[in-house]
């Protein structure tokens, strides 16, 4: 099937190079003329396992890349809507972008002969799909849902830094689709997927999107909640978690105490449904104190710091992970930031390493210092803190030798200081 994809960030730029390796044609759509440039010449524009090998293979045999609406929509059947959902200053999405997006559609639509289907993939609150996106699309090309045009939307469950693998491999399908035409349609490009395509109507699968989210953004804080409890009375979290986990109406994922979650979604999409939900006139308490938990949560380790160092003005402090996961550059929502604001406003210096996110957080933190190996950063340091769960952190033992004092406090359980060829002062967060 022949395809456009509008929006070239991480969803859209996976989705499209996926689509491709099932065989479909791929259009991508993006008012970035650098980053068409860049799919048009086989090379991704933001980094994620597996997408630059993706999209060499296919570039200019299945995926093209363009700005301009009229092209994609002329040569393609379905039209998929990836652009960011950003939170505004409330909290609440900004559909902004959804908003120019559907318009340029629309306007496309409008010189269009054949049936065509619009599919909402960016995350977007219950009711923006049907109340929001398909009016916009009626009214800018003149013709009727359900009639002249399908109007869907098809979450997306991916990982960053997994994307690509959790597109190949899902462990569910969703379309809310308006009709049985628009939901064959779409269901049928995931065909090559040994997965279930689950038909909802499409505010419903809005709000799979954010349920899914919300929940584990909730173990995240559950399990950091009890490993503060923990660490009070010298029980160790992880031994009753890893207990806990085997419950299989529980399970063992998302159970491990730390600095918190980040990232683009979790954040994001549960402060967007506790708007959603004031604007219904609900009380969402559950997901306030899971954001409440979260935020306080990094703050722990500046406390355990202060305990150990006592005042920190002038001392030197490591922060090894700037990240807000693993594998990944993203910096969203990382954990690391409200620690370096914190850092910086009781007047330490700070020295920061990370292997892919140091360019990315210059652009917030420019004044600090920016390491070209963790040995480097820890040098005559103070104290280091781990904040993200890079394996190289595990393996860390010659470097803590070079510290002026070798004081860690471990936010991510990342080291067993009975490991050590070194001896260390060591703190966990929640253990």
């Amino acid at each position: 099937m022949r395809i456009s994809v509008i929006g070239t960030g991480y969803v859209g730029s996976v989705s499209a190079a996926c689509f491709a390796e099932l065989g479909h044609e791929v259009i991508c759509v993006d008012v970035d003329e650098k980053k068409v440039s860049m799919i048009n010449a086989g090379k991704a524009p933001i980094w994620e396992e597996g997408l630059d090998e993706l999209l060499k293979k296919h570039a200019e045999k299945r995926i093209i890349a363009t700005s301009d609406y009229d092209y994609a929509v002329q040569r393609s059947d379905v039209s998929f809507i990836c652009v960011g959902t950003p939170s505004d200053e409330k909290g609440n999405i900004d559909l902004s972008i959804v908003e120019s997006a559907a318009v340029s559609l629309g306007e496309a639509m409008a010189k269009k002969d054949h049936y065509h289907v619009v599919v909402v993939k960016s995350t977007v609150v219950p009711q923006t799909t049907e109340k929001f996106v398909l009016p916009l699309l009626e009214s800018y090309s003149g013709k009727k849902a359900g009639k002249d045009f399908g109007v869907a939307m098809n979450p997306e469950f991916l990982r960053e830094g997994k994307a690509v693998y959790d597109f190949m491999h899902p462990d569910k399908i969703v379309v809310g689709a308006i009709d049985e035409r628009t939901f064959f349609m779409v269901s049928e490009l995931y065909r090559g997927l040994d997965c279930e395509v689950s038909h909802t109507r499409p505010t419903t699968a809005e709000m799979i999107k954010y349920a899914n989210n919300a929940l584990l953004a909730t173990k995240i804080s559950f399990a950091n909640e009890m490993g503060n409890i923990c660490k009070k009375m010298g029980i160790d979290t992880y031994a009753v978690m890893e207990e806990v986990g085997k419950d299989f109406r529980i399970a063992p994922y998302f159970l491990n105490s730390g600095a918190g979650f980040g990232g683009s979604c979790f954040p994001k999409d549960v402060r967007a449904i506790i708007g959603k939900a004031e604007e219904l006139g609900c009380a969402p308490k559950l997901l306030r104190s899971v954001i409440d938990v979260n935020e306080e949560q990094p703050m722990g380790m500046i406390r355990l710091l202060k305990e150990k160092t006592g005042e920190l003005q002038g001392k030197r402090i490591t922060v090894l992970g700037l990240a807000f996961k693993n594998d990944t550059d993203d910096i969203r929502e990382s954990r690391s930031i409200p620690v370096i604001a914190e850092l910086l406003r009781q007047e330490a210096q700070v020295t920061a390493y990370d292997p892919m996110a140091m360019e990315h957080m210059k652009k917030v933190f420019p004044d600090i210092t920016y390491c070209d190996s963790t040995a480097e950063a820890l040098r005559d340091a103070d104290a280091c803190l781990l904040m993200t769960e890079w394996n190289q952190f595990r393996r860390l033992d010659k470097e803590f030798a070079g510290m002026k004092r070798p004081l860690v406090i471990d936010g991510r359980r990342l080291i067993d200081p009975k490991e050590m060829s070194v001896k260390i002062e060591y703190e966990g967060l929640c253990w």
